[in-house]
């Protein structure tokens, strides 16, 4: 009698155990998921923007039309993605919406009259504003996946991952050509 018990004891512990790292499992996983809901946010709020700033532009840079559009379009394929894309696709797209405005920036720099605007100047603050925005939510994002992923991969957790089909997350990654030390000539 007193064996079964000890057997039942240790049955009920290691019950305990693992509901406590399939739970743990679970909340990491949320907050892989709030995380990258707060990169969409970001992004939504860019997206937002764009078309005013696009706009301001353009009625200062009317033969500039190849940058506009080049916004136009990424800002376009951003937001045609599916509603379950995958994470590092729409960060792919995300980084090309960047570029696109990065040198819609710079044909701005080129009329000193547009930069003297102010609907532009606060346009141009508040995409400044959402950028930071954007790089603290990915730099979240990637730190909930890594914090996850350590968990799905690590002895005894693995276990209970892989019974329960708990995969790894992928984290965001900078694209090889931003990566590139820019040179600097004067």
């Amino acid at each position: 009698m007193l064996a079964l018990f000890i057997v039942l004891g240790i049955v009920a512990l290691i019950a305990l155990f693992w509901v406590g790292i399939y739970n743990n499992l679970i909340k990491k996983r949320n907050w892989v998921k709030e995380a990258f809901g707060q990169v969409d946010v970001q992004l939504q709020k860019r997206n937002d923007l764009i078309p005013n700033l696009v706009n301001t532009v353009k009625g200062y840079a009317q033969h500039e039309s190849s940058t506009l559009e080049a916004v136009v379009k990424a800002r376009q394929q951003l937001i045609n993605l599916p509603n379950d894309a995958d994470p590092a696709e729409i960060n792919v797209k995300s980084n090309a919406l960047t570029g696109a405005l990065s040198r819609l920036l710079v044909v701005a720099e080129q009329y000193p009259e547009l930069k003297a605007n102010t609907n532009f100047l606060q346009l141009q603050n508040s995409l400044e504003t959402i950028e930071k925005e954007i790089a603290i939510a990915r730099q979240l994002y990637n730190s909930s996946v890594t914090e996850y992923n350590n968990l799905v991969e690590t002895v005894p957790n693995n276990i209970v991952a892989g019974v329960h089909g708990f995969q790894t997350q992928k984290v965001l990654e900078t694209p090889a050509e931003d990566r590139a030390v820019p040179e600097v000539q004067f």
